[in-house]
Order: structure tokens, then C-alpha cells, then sequence
């Protein structure tokens, strides 16, 4: 009987979900379904409840500010509408069946590429058929644009904010086009620039790309449960969506807003070691310390793995990950989880090639070696590089940097600064004065004396920062 076809697949896509999840999808097909004003008719037994667009848009604006975009939710309706049951005419209807919502659920938030593949080119197109380079552009940044929106609705950005960060609107377009430059024609080409835009793809091709680029999949769940406020609060089984954002630290309150933009935090975080993606904590800002390279190291020496970007007088934006602590020496340290990205105008992480082990280098007050900070390639030839004269910096890299096979990352070679910021990423290190741990020189006065005898001054002395560890900053 058709009917049991329908019923067997609909119960093994509700099978995937615990039975908190499943009330948790009941309670909101429910509420969707009453909005639908479905079975308000008089033979109630006999109407079947179902979700009509207008419903999920009256959800959204039921709030005072929509959890979601107009264009995805569109998109999520189309997703919905085009599951096609067994045993049911594929004339899609407009009003979406119970079993409808719950395999669109199953198979965004539980399903493999090939399960989302077509719910996907239907959000993209209604039509579902070959799409354009372009359809697949404007869907990654409404996407992106959607995610950035409810993550911030729900207070989800912990403890980053519109306010405190750059403007998004260029960092989403920067990020859809970092994605989109993963989609690959079956002969193994990459259409870039207009050519990507007027390009035909085909259902393979875009499933490969959902495949190689998880950041498709992730987003896609944080809309779902972010934006539709459904198994949000439940624990999840994949730990994807769990260091999207870091938390932020150390920017509240200051005034100032980072040189990041959401969608660039996203990224940058997600080619982080994983370890280190839970937290990031601001060390130095040229605006809060001042346009000083003594400043510089006093903040960022022994703190741990840092990420460091910096903004050229001419806008370009751009920088480097340490995997290690900083210090003060005339050799190269690091190793090779080490990398240099982009952030503006384009978006671009550039990972180690293995030709030489020059990673990161910071030397300050020596006659004979270069004094400055520089990341990659070799001395007076860095893929960045900070002059100890602060404000003066150079990305040399023609054709490419040599460790890092990154591009020019700066407008101009030699280039004007004219912000950084350096921010700590992960947990401290345990030698970096924690709250309530003395400084090495707080404990031995003794030590503290042989450095002032040796005209030595404490390069701590009155700059510790205000470590704002225990305060919830979500």
C-alpha cells in the first residue's frame, strides 16, 4: 500500500532524532501548522495539519526583529515543499505535510551530502535543475548573511557583537566567494570571476562542493536551529556548530571594534588547531596601547598562540596565525601549523609548503639581525613583516612566499600601517600570570633587584592588562 511506503520512510527520518528531538520538531510543526490556521476547519479529524509559507514568515515577524531574514526563509520553503513523498503526486503543493517537515529536518540537520544535495539546489533555485554560478552566489551570501543575523538575534556571538567588530556586509561577499572558489567542473577547472557566475553547474558537482566545503552544512544547521529555534538547546551530536565563534575577551567595554569581521572570525577560527577555537582574547590593540613595538612585544611575549592582523593605510587587511608563544630571539620559531591569511579585499587562509621552517620571528634591540616581527619567507623578504620603526611593513612575495605560498597580502609592497591587533587564542599559558599567580618577579624580589642593578626595567610594570577571565562577556 502507498501509504505504508510513506509511513515506513517518514518513521526512519524521525528515527534519527532522540525523542527530545522529536518533540522539539512536534512543537514547532504545532505552532506552525496552528499559524497555518490548517485545522481550524470544522472537520478538524479530517484536516490534515500543514505549514504554509505565509506561517513561517508570520513566525519571523511574530518577533519584533525576524530571527531570520526574509530571502531564507523563502529558501527554507522552497526546501521544505520540494521533498517528494512516496506515493504522492510530485505536483509540489503549496502547503508542506508533516512528513515533509520532518525528512527537510532529517536530512539538513542528520543526512549525508547525497540527502542534502537536492533540498540544497531547491533553496537555491525553486526549479532544482542545473543552476548558475550566480544562483549559487546570491544563496552562499544570503547563507552567510543569515547566519550572521541569528547568531546575533539569539545572543550567540559570545561576547562579539555588530558593534565591536568591522561591518559584515563586505565580509560576507568576501567569504561566499572564498567558498564558492571550491566549486569544481567535473574536467577538475575552476571558473573564476564572471565566467563563475555565468557557468552551468550540475546536481554532481554542487554535491561535491557541499562535500568539500562543511562550512555549506554547518551554516545550513545553524539557520535550522538558530533561526526556526528548533533542537537549539539539545546536545549535539556533532560538535560542528560548538566553536563556530570563539568566545571574545578582552573587547568589552573599550570602545573599540576589532579590524575582524563575523564571517572572517568564522573562517579564520575554523583553520585554527582545534583546541585553540574556543576562546580569543584581545592582547594588543594600536588603538588601546598605543603605536609602539616595545608596547608590541610587552603584550604579546609568552601568551600563548596568537593571531595577528593589521590594516594597511590603503584598506587591505590582513595577517598571521602564531602556533607558538612569542619571544624575543634572533632565530625563527614556530612550526608548521603556522599560517598567513587575508581578509580584505579577499578572504584567503595560505597554509605552509614545506620548503623552508620560516615561520614566525619577532627580535627586538639587537645590532646585528633584522628587529621587527615577520612571518614566512626570509629575512628582508618576509610574507609579513613589522619594522621594529613602528608603522613601516612590507609582504614581499613574487611570484609567492616561499613558507606560505601566499600572494602579496598588502596594497603596496612596502606598505604604512595603520592598525594591528594581536589576540590570544585558546587557553593561557599557564606562565602567563594568571589571575591570582604572581609574576616570577612579584614572588622574588631577589630577581627583580638583579634586574634593576642590570639597568633592566620591568617590561611588566604597569602594563598588565585588566584580565577579565571570570566575567561572562556573553
Amino acid at each position: 500500500k502507498m501509504g505504508n511506503a510513506e509511513s515506513n520512510a517518514y518513521q526512519n527520518h524521525l528515527s534519527r532524532f532522540l525523542p527530545e528531538e522529536q518533540s522539539d520538531i512536534d512543537g514547532l510543526f504545532n505552532t506552525l501548522s496552528g499559524l497555518s490556521g490548517s485545522a481550524g476547519a470544522k472537520n478538524a479529524k479530517a484536516a490534515k495539519k500543514t505549514v504554509t509559507l505565509a506561517a513561517l514568515q508570520a513566525r519571523q515577524s511574530a518577533h519584533t526583529r525576524e530571527p531570520l531574514p526574509e530571502p531564507m526563509t523563502l529558501r527554507l520553503y522552497n526546501g521544505m515543499k520540494s521533498i517528494d513523498l512516496p506515493g504522492k503526486s510530485s505536483g509540489l503543493s503549496e502547503q508542506i505535510s508533516k512528513e515533509q517537515f520532518v525528512i527537510f529536518m532529517s536530512n539538513l540537520l542528520k543526512g549525508n551530502a547525497d540527502e542534502k544535495i537536492s533540498i540544497i539546489m531547491r533553496m537555491i533555485a525553486g526549479t532544482g535543475g542545473p543552476l548558475k554560478g550566480k544562483q549559487i552566489q546570491e544563496f552562499t551570501e544570503d547563507l552567510i548573511t543569515s547566519v550572521v543575523h541569528v547568531l546575533s538575534y539569539r545572543k550567540e556571538l559570545k561576547g562579539w557583537s555588530l558593534e565591536n567588530t568591522r561591518d559584515s556586509s563586505s565580509g560576507v561577499k568576501a567569504l561566499a566567494s572564498e567558498l564558492l572558489s571550491e566549486l569544481k567542473l567535473p574536467d577538475g577547472t575552476k571558473p573564476v570571476g564572471s565566467q563563475l557566475l555565468e557557468t552551468n553547474f550540475d546536481r554532481s558537482v554542487i554535491e561535491d562542493w557541499v562535500y568539500r566545503v562543511p562550512q555549506i552544512s554547518v551554516f545550513l544547521s545553524v539557520v535550522i536551529r538558530q533561526g526556526l529555534h528548533v533542537l537549539h538547546s539539545l546536545p549535539d551530536q556533532t560538535n560542528d556548530i560548538l566553536n563556530l565563534v570563539p568566545h571574545c575577551k578582552g573587547i568589552k567595554g573599550r570602545g573599540v571594534a576589532s579590524l575582524f569581521d563575523i564571517p572572517a572570525i568564522i573562517y579564520i577560527n575554523s583553520h585554527l588547531p582545534a583546541e585553540l577555537q574556543h576562546k580569543w582574547q584581545l592582547l594588543f590593540s594600536s588603538r588601546l596601547h598605543g603605536e609602539s613595538f616595545s608596547q608590541l612585544c610587552a603584550h604579546i611575549v609568552n601568551k600563548g598562540p596568537c593571531i595577528v592582523i593589521l590594516r594597511d593605510v590603503d584598506g587591505f587587511l590582513f595577517g598571521g596565525f602564531a602556533s607558538h608563544s612569542w619571544e624575543v630571539k634572533p632565530q625563527f620559531q614556530g612550526d608548521n601549523r603556522c599560517f598567513l591569511f587575508s581578509v580584505f579585499p579577499t578572504l584567503a587562509v595560505y597554509t605552509y609548503t614545506g620548503y623552508n621552517d620560516h615561520y614566525m620571528y619577532l627580535n627586538h634591540g639587537q645590532q646585528t639581525m633584522p628587529n621587527g616581527l615577520g612571518m614566512g619567507g626570509q629575512h628582508g623578504y618576509f610574507g609579513l613583516w613589522i619594522d621594529s620603526d613602528y608603522g613601516k611593513g612590507h609582504s614581499k612575495a613574487k611570484p609567492r612566499c616561499t613558507t606560505y605560498n601566499s600572494p602579496q597580502l598588502s596594497a603596496k609592497e612596502d606598505f604604512t600601517l595603520d592598525a594591528m591587533e594581536v589576540w590570544a587564542v585558546g587557553d593561557a599559558p599557564e606562565s602567563a600570570g594568571r589571575k591570582g599567580k604572581k609574576s616570577i618577579l612579584d614572588v622574588d624580589p631577589q630577581a627583580q633587584a638583579l634586574l634593576e642593578m642590570a639597568g633592566k626595567s620591568r617590561q611588566s610594570e604597569g602594563l598588565r592588562e585588566p584580565i577579565e577571565e571570570d566575567e561572562d562577556d556573553d
